[in-house]
């Protein structure tokens, strides 16, 4: 008998229909013999219509009382599949986060999980029931409602499993699994059986959306290796665990597109200690997170920096980067520039293989495919291309590193 946590996200529990399907699937695992802890999401659309009725009222709401606001969908949620699963005979019983010990620490919307007090969890398991938590929420020391953002409903799943010992954590979403490119762009992609949990936040960080990176950070630090499934059928998904000698036979493991991105470059730096540290501060202040960061010196003592985000935050940067050209001198200047996305590719196997960059490239300009910045990591090579071109770099990076599916 296994111990498996199950996260179902709101396209899951979208409906009566699906909430029946989900508690169908739950019981299969307990006719099996299995026990199980479900962490759930709210409803679809949910989260979106109660944030829209507060800001019916003002366009500030205070986020102390969004956070009492908002966990209100996932007990929506929990509630009723625990109604579900008890109609089909499976003793089930609901927990809000406070419930269940998800102790928080941070902002409000924005929580982070400290510390799970699993008593009452492993007192429900004991006891052979079904426990059906409430994903995205917590409480803090003072018995605050918190809110853990975006993709908390994961996090939220990989602490749980952690903290009650589970055998198996299933990230249950609707889709199969994490690809080597969204098949949505690249029709030949295909679906892999399993990714470290460095590649996976290289390429969360990169505009894949199958997972937020502070999951897959959390589910790395504890050693929670968990699998990525579909929820609308039983194909195996991908197992994202540490890496291991024979991943890195495999150069590339996917290729990750972000589009809507924006450039902006500042000529005329003094070559000063300091500088960069205003203009990035600025930035910082404006609460303006920037990406890519290309820096050098012309022969003429000057610098030039650039550094690319997205595109809706290039209004503020612009905003928090004026006051800054007057510290920096009469010759500094902001140039910026729109239309152009971001293509990454991303493998462990680049530690121990050369030449990546160049095949890469090779590949791009082959295809007519003009490359503007660059920038690199220790698994990750990241460029810059014209917005129009994104989705045949992608194609054509996908099939030079053998990525496309067999025949």
């Amino acid at each position: 008998m296994a111990l498996i946590v199950q996260k179902y996200g709101g396209t899951s529990v979208g409906s009566i229909d699906r909430i029946r399907n989900v508690a169908a699937r739950i019981k299969a695992e307990r006719d099996k013999g299995h026990q199980v802890v479900a962490v759930i999401s709210a409803m679809g659309g949910v989260t979106d219509k109660l944030i829209g009725m507060a800001r019916e009222i003002t366009e500030d709401p205070m986020e102390r009382e969004l956070d009492v606001l908002l966990s209100s969908g996932e007990q929506q949620s929990i509630a009723l599949l625990a109604i579900a699963l008890n109609s089909l005979g499976v003793d089930a019983v609901s927990a809000t986060g406070r419930q269940a010990g998800i102790v928080t620490s941070g902002s409000h919307t924005r929580g982070r999980i400290e510390r799970i007090d699993a008593s009452l969890l492993k007192r429900y398991l004991a006891e052979d029931r079904t426990v059906v938590v409430a994903g995205f929420q917590g409480i803090t020391e003072e018995g605050m409602i918190h809110t853990l953002g975006r993709g908390g409903s994961d996090l939220s799943a990989i602490a749980v499993a952690s903290a009650i010992d589970a055998d198996l954590c299933q990230i249950l979403t609707d889709v199969d699994g994490v690809y080597t490119a969204d098949p949505r762009v690249v029709d030949k992609a295909r679906k892999l059986p399993e990714i470290s949990y460095d590649e996976l936040l290289e390429l969360a960080s990169v505009g894949t959306k199958v997972m937020q990176s502070r999951s897959v950070e959390f589910a790395k630090k504890y050693g929670v290796k968990f699998e990525v499934k579909s929820s609308l059928n039983q194909n195996p998904g991908t197992i994202v665990t540490e890496e291991h000698e024979a991943m890195e036979s495999v150069v590339i493991r996917g290729v990750s597109i972000e589009r809507s991105q924006a450039r902006v470059t500042i000529t005329g730096i003094p070559d000063r200690p300091g500088m960069s540290g205003r203009i990035l501060g600025a930035l910082a202040k404006a609460e303006v997170n920037i990406d890519m960061i290309v820096s050098n010196i012309a022969n003429d003592k000057l610098a030039r920096h650039s550094f690319t985000m997205h595109t809706s935050d290039l209004g503020r940067a612009q905003s928090a980067l004026k006051p800054v050209l007057s510290v920096l001198g009469s010759e500094a200047k902001i140039e910026t520039e729109g239309g152009i996305a971001k293509l990454s590719c991303v493998g462990i196997g680049m530690r121990s293989h050369s030449g990546v960059a160049a095949q890469m490239f090779a590949a791009l300009g082959e295809a007519n495919i003009n490359i503007g910045m660059i920038s690199t990591s220790e698994i990750k090579i990241s460029v810059t291309v014209e917005e129009g071109q994104i989705e045949e770099a992608a194609r054509v990076v996908h099939t030079a590193f053998g990525l496309d599916t067999s025949d």
